[in-house]
Order: structure tokens, then C-alpha cells, then sequence
């Protein structure tokens, strides 16, 4: 640099238009940034649509994860490049805002991304670029929501269909048939009339148990626990006319505040301090038996044991059945399930605060138990969901399959519109905004384009992920298209192109929209960075 500086120093200050400014830098950061989350968006490519193919992902603790979905296999890869980094963060704001579609979001921010890079090879300046881009986006968040079907939430059949076509691309799609409908089921018993268009996930639990095949999952009415009754003592292991208590108060002898240790030197003296224990221990039991509660859920405790033997014993004899170790962040859950409050204090025990149900059994399933808690008083609006599978990867690769499923009628909850699948949005956006370039003057026109032009990436990579012709296909689709038929889309299983929404192929707006808007921020937000300071 001095020596482009030197000669610089000595021309005389009045010339403005000889000074020289060095971009090259600028450009190599931007496109080192481009390049390598465009790797990052290659790597999932394979994995788009029905036929993608699977990844196998090998973590550091010789964990093996299965899995199709974007999210999960971005949020595991250790990228370390910054840029690349963002479009992890897209896949995971996808799957918070949608759920659906992580694998989409970031295929098309790649496309884009490639689009840019010639753009800026032909020297048009990023900010240009960028701006065209967020015209462009709004443009076509316009054209989808033209395109889109109105639905109902009584339509349970176009809530079964876009549930399955969410499925389709999952490794468990062999049983979309029976997951779609149970998610739709699922996501409706837990809606709340008062707030219509809000549905919380965390109302819908999923309980996974080894064993079994996926045919064998299953919605329960009711609270499922993947814990055993305590036995130590002999207690009972079925409870009928259940009144139950949740609480998170321990049932064992108080231990100092601080460490500290009391030395005992008399026999009479030990025999006062466990007479004392057990006197501690009965008082807490006959007050919970007073209030007719029959069966004992009990947090998780760090400080001590949540129960000891003794009391165990004398819960037993009670005839109180306990369930222990319940975790901290499923009470809210149970308490709402069973509609009862959690007890903090023994003081505060009262008949009041406990739930009540017909039934609370222990049943055996495949090689463990499980616990159900069935015929609830005033239930809470929520529901449990047991997923049944022949091996972990299984297991966890249908739980996977499901959240996606249940986002997807979630979003058909909060914006009540449908569009069709297979690659017709897209196809139907990029010809739409391609004659829309070529109204538009100077480099905006070209900026358009090429946003148009990179959207048929969708298309191209589901037909290529299917081994059809890629190119044949898309052309054909734009013809089509181009005669009038918006909904003509890639239907894989038949390798052809056909009506989609026919082939019953939909999926929310609220999937392409966030989608394409959240790869756009995403490509405007790579496009800004000229430099990458490392501060030590």
C-alpha cells in the first residue's frame, strides 16, 4: 500500500477524479462470504422434496442421527465460517416461524446468492442489488397471496393433505397416512375458541417409546409418563377415582442449610434424632392423606432426595401411589392437563388444589411401562401423543417428522391459505416477476431478473433429486405455466408434470412466504458485508 500511497502524496490536491481507491479486498471478503454459505446451501440441496436423499450425521460422543430435515442438519454441523453461520440461523428462524420448509429456505438463499455473484462480477454496485432484492420479495409475497386458496379449519381434509405432503419428504413417509390425520387431530383438540388463531406447541406433548412399530403411534386422552410407578414398598400400582397431587416440596427428613455435620456420641440421642425423622415423615403423610389425595406426582429435587425408603414405606401404607422425578418443565403441562396446582409447601396442602381422574395404571409396553392418567375432570385443552418406533433413529426421526406436521397445520391455523406444492409457486413466481423485470428501468430491471430466475432452483432440484431430467422438466413447466395452468407442478411419483393441487400436493402460504422473505433477508444481509474484522 505505500507505494500506491507515495505517488498519491504528490499529485496536487485539486485533481478529485485521479484519486485511486482499492476495492479488490472488498471483493474477495464478499465473495469468500458468498462461496461459502453457498456451500453450506449445497449440502442440504440433495435432501429437498419427496425423493432427497437422507443424511447421516455422526456427532462427536458417536451419537448417529438420521434425519431430512433442514434444521436438524444445519444446527448439528459445526460450520465455522461467519457468513455460513447466518444461513444456519435462517434454517432455525424458518423452523420457529413455519416449521415446514427449513430445507427450501435455504436452497433458494443459495440461488440467490449465485444470482448476486454474477451481478456483481458485472460490476452492479450491492447496495443496488440489494434494494432490487427487497422490492422483489415484496412483489412476490404479493403474487403468492393472489395465487393462494382460502381454507377452513372444518375442512379437515385440506388440513389432512397439507399435513402429508409435509410428511412426504420425511424418512417415516410411508406412514403419512396415519401421521397427518393424528397431527390435525392433535393441533385442533388444542385450540382455545377464546384465541382462535394462536396455537401453542408446547400444549401437545410427545412421549417416545422404544418398541413397536410407527403403525402403533398414537394420540392418549389423557396424561402419558414414560416412568415407572415406585415400588420400593410395596405400593399400589393402580388407582381408580384418582385424586392427584402435584408437588414440589420433598418428603424426607430436613438437612441442615449449610454443610455441616452433628456428632452423635449417646445411643439415646440417635434414637431421638430417628424417632424425630419418622415423626417429621408421618406428620407430612397424614396431612396429605386428610385431603383424600391417592396419588403423588413429584418434582425433581436437587437440594435432597425427593423421598427416601422411610417415607416410601409409609406412603405405601397409605395407600398413596408415587411417581417420582418428574421434571421440572413438564409441570406446567401436567398441571394443566389435570387442571390442578402445584404444591410448594406442605402447608398449603388443601383438597382443592388436586386433580381429579377415573383412572391412573401403570401399563407395559414393549420392554418397559409406561403411565397413563386417563378420564380427567375438566381437562386442560392439550394432548399427548406416544410415538412408537423399532429403533431410536426411528424413533427420533418420526418426533422430527411430526413437530414438522403439526407446524404445518399450525400455520394453516394462523393464516388460513393454501397453495399448491411441487415446485408450481415457484415457477409461477419466477415467470411473474420476470416479465415484471422487463418493466422496470435500468439495473433494477436486470436485479429482478436474476431473483427471478434464481427461484427456479425449487423446481430444478426437485426434479433432480427424483432422477428425472432437470432441465426438459422445468422447461416444460414454464410452458405450461406460460399457457395459463398455475398449478402444474413436478408430481414426482409419476415422473411428469401435472395438476397439482389435484394430486392433493398443497402446503401453506404461510411456508413460501416466510421462506422466500427470510432467504431474502438472509442474501441482502451477506450482500452489505465488505469486511470481516476478527477482534482477538
Amino acid at each position: 500500500m505505500a507505494a500506491v500511497a507515495a505517488p498519491m502524496a504528490s499529485k496536487p490536491r485539486g485533481s478529485k477524479a485521479e484519486s485511486f481507491v482499492d476495492n479488490k479486498r472488498r471483493e474477495d471478503i464478499r465473495f469468500a462470504n458468498i462461496n461459502s454459505a453457498r456451500a453450506v446451501s449445497d449440502a442440504v440441496r440433495t435432501s429437498l422434496g419427496p425423493k432427497g436423499m437422507d443424511k447421516m450425521i455422526s456427532t462427536a460422543n458417536g451419537e448417529v442421527i438420521i434425519t431430512n430435515d433442514g434444521a436438524t442438519i444445519l444446527n448439528k454441523m459445526e460450520v465455522l465460517q461467519p457468513a455460513a453461520k447466518m444461513l444456519v440461523e435462517l434454517s432455525k428462524s424458518q423452523d420457529s416461524a413455519a416449521g415446514d420448509g427449513t430445507t427450501t429456505v435455504v436452497v433458494i438463499a443459495g440461488a440467490l446468492l449465485k444470482e448476486c455473484q454474477s451481478l456483481l462480477t458485472n460490476g452492479i454496485h450491492p447496495t443496488v442489488i440489494s434494494d432490487s432484492l427487497h422490492k422483489a420479495c415484496g412483489k412476490a409475497i404479493d403474487i403468492l397471496t393472489a395465487m393462494a386458496v382460502p381454507v377452513e379449519l372444518t375442512d379437515r381434509d385440506s388440513l389432512v393433505k397439507s399435513a402429508s405432503t409435509s410428511l412426504n419428504s420425511k424418512v417415516v413417509s410411508q406412514y403419512s397416512t396415519l401421521l397427518a390425520p393424528l397431527a390435525v387431530d392433535a393441533v385442533l383438540s388444542v385450540i382455545d375458541p377464546e384465541k382462535p388463531e394462536i396455537v401453542d406447541l408446547r400444549d401437545i406433548k410427545i412421549v417416545k417409546k422404544l418398541g413397536g412399530t410407527v403403525d402403533d403411534t398414537h394420540t392418549v386422552n389423557g396424561l402419558v409418563f414414560d416412568k415407572k410407578v415406585s415400588r420400593a414398598a410395596g405400593g399400589p400400582t393402580r388407582v381408580e377415582n384418582a385424586k392427584i397431587a402435584v408437588i414440589q416440596f420433598q418428603i424426607s427428613p430436613p438437612k441442615t442449610d449449610i454443610e455441616q455435620s452433628i456428632v452423635v456420641s449417646d445411643y439415646t440421642q440417635m434414637d431421638r434424632i430417628l424417632k424425630e425423622e419418622r415423626n417429621y415423615i408421618l406428620g407430612m403423610i397424614k396431612k396429605i392423606k386428610a385431603t383424600g389425595c391417592n396419588v403423588l406426582l413429584i418434582q425433581k429435587s436437587i437440594l435432597r432426595d425427593a423421598v427416601t425408603d422411610l417415607s416410601l414405606h409409609y406412603l405405601a401404607k397409605a395407600k398413596i401411589m408415587v411417581i417420582k422425578d418428574v421434571e421440572r418443565d413438564e409441570i406446567e403441562f401436567i398441571t394443566k392437563t389435570l387442571n390442578c396446582l402445584p404444591i410448594a409447601n406442605i402447608e398449603h396442602f388443601r383438597a382443592e388444589k388436586l386433580g381429579h381422574a377415573d383412572l391412573v395404571e401403570e401399563a407395559s409396553l414393549g420392554d418397559g411401562k409406561i403411565l397413563k392418567i386417563t378420564g380427567i375432570k375438566d381437562m386442560g385443552r392439550t394432548t399427548s401423543v406416544l410415538v412408537r418406533g423399532s429403533n431410536q433413529l426411528v424413533l427420533d426421526e418420526a418426533e422430527r417428522s411430526l413437530h414438522d406436521a403439526l407446524c404445518v397445520v399450525r400455520c394453516l391455523v394462523s393464516k388460513r391459505f393454501l397453495i399448491a406444492g411441487g415446485g408450481a409457486p415457484e415457477i409461477e413466481l419466477s415467470r411473474q416477476l420476470g416479465a415484471w423485470a422487463k418493466v422496470l428501468h435500468g439495473m433494477e430491471g436486470y436485479c429482478v431478473k436474476s431473483f427471478a430466475e434464481a427461484l427456479e432452483v425449487i423446481p430444478y432440484t426437485l426434479a433432480e433429486n427424483a432422477g428425472l431430467n432437470p432441465i426438459a422438466i422445468v422447461t416444460e413447466l414454464r410452458n405450461k405455466h406460460a399457457q395459463g395452468e398455475i398449478n402444474a407442478g413436478i408430481n414426482v411419483r409419476k415422473g411428469q408434470i401435472t395438476n397439482i393441487l389435484e394430486e392433493n400436493v398443497v402446503q401453506p402460504l404461510l411456508v413460501s412466504t416466510s421462506a422466500i422473505t427470510l432467504a431474502t433477508e438472509c442474501v441482502r444481509m451477506i450482500m452489505k458485508i465488505d469486511d470481516i474484522v476478527t477482534v482477538r
